[in-house]
């Protein structure tokens, strides 16, 4: 039995009581985060080992986008740019921009792929207005929903081609938030006209693999509860309105931005309609403490199955295919687009 969660390693190597808890619970997937990510071969040897425990190639997932968001850090790992800088390209040129995107997310994916490394929690769809924190900032690809969305669909595509399947984030919308749901609730004040907006970057990208909820409230539709917990948001907004129908999961619900403990968070957001949870455990160091944790979200999380396990299957499809990639001639190019960057690779 494959539980619906993406659960998370405390270090760099696994833990006689993480490798237990893999091969019980068995969870979907794992995401590995900067705690765990110190050099090529140890990210490897890891990898061997979270499959070894549970005795299958499970997908693995990392937060790769580029700029301040990049769990893979030089000088180990090549340097990536930020989504704000593929949309000052395609600002000046449409064209040069996708390219760009298309290819700085085709070298992201062969970095990943070189790891078992087949998931990327990326790229970020949400657009950013004035005033907002700065939680997403130049993460974004721009400010208007083409613009973001065409961006996105070439990382996605990019990523794609080098096996390795994108999360779509922060769905509904991320960018209108005024705090850090790391940290408290954001509550969205904007109206169902306004938010449109924002819904419209999410909906020309509703065929992606994955996508990851946003810890945000919207009072136009649920007042007070988050979107990650909402049946509205995610039955009428996500499913019905954007017209998303691929896999569905929580961001860290071990984010404040929601109430209760782990394991009633889990439960509501199943109840709500996400097909699996995510837990980071980005807030602890103390691997016991990440363990008890785990073991938390682990008990709530229902098997995978049915329409969840089908929209997983079609995510993991993506990871079997690499497209012809000439690696030499991939970054030569990049560096043009980015001569910054010359070098990182």
């Amino acid at each position: 039995m494959i539980k619906a969660c993406i659960l998370s390693v405390s270090g760099p190597v696994l833990t006689k009581e993480e490798a237990t808890l893999f091969a019980a619970e068995q969870p979907w997937g794992v995401i590995l985060m900067g705690r765990s990510c110190v050099s090529r071969t140890q990210v490897r040897s890891l990898v061997d080992d979270i499959w070894n425990a549970m005795n299958r190639p499970c997908l693995i997932f990392i937060d790769q986008e580029g700029g301040r968001v990049a769990r893979l850090k030089a000088p180990e790992w090549p340097l990536f740019p930020r989504g704000q800088d593929y949309a000052d390209i395609y600002a000046n040129d449409r064209e040069r921009g996708l390219s760009a995107a298309w290819l700085g997310h085709r070298l992201i994916a062969a970095e990943l792929a070189a790891l078992s490394i087949h998931a990327d929690c990326a790229p970020v769809v949400d657009l950013p207005v004035p005033g907002a924190h700065d939680v997403i900032g130049d993460r974004a690809f721009g400010t208007d929903p083409e613009t973001v969305a065409s961006l996105a669909g070439a990382a996605l595509k990019g990523l794609a081609s080098g096996g390795v399947a994108g999360v779509i984030k922060h769905i509904p919308g991320h960018g209108r938030s005024m705090c850090d749901s790391h940290l408290e609730l954001p509550r969205v004040a904007a109206s169902e006209a306004e938010l449109a907006k924002d819904f419209d970057a999410f909906a020309r990208l509703a065929d992606a693999p994955m996508a990851m909820t946003a810890h945000i409230s919207y009072d136009a539709f649920d007042a007070n509860v988050p979107a990650t917990l909402s049946k509205i948001m995610i039955q009428d907004v996500i499913r019905a309105r954007i017209g998303f129908d691929g896999l569905l999961m929580t961001d860290d619900l071990g984010m404040q931005a929601l109430g209760g403990s782990l394991g009633e968070r889990g439960e509501a957001a199943i109840a709500a309609g996400c097909d699996v949870l995510l837990h980071c455990s980005g807030f602890l160091s103390d691997p016991l403490a990440i363990h008890s944790e785990m073991a938390e979200v682990a008990a709530v999380s229902p098997e995978l199955t049915g329409r969840p396990l089908e929209r997983a299957l079609r995510a993991e499809a993506l990871s079997t295919h690499q497209e012809e990639f000439d690696l030499v001639e991939g970054w030569q190019t990049f560096q043009s687009y980015f001569p910054h960057l010359a070098g990182a690779a």
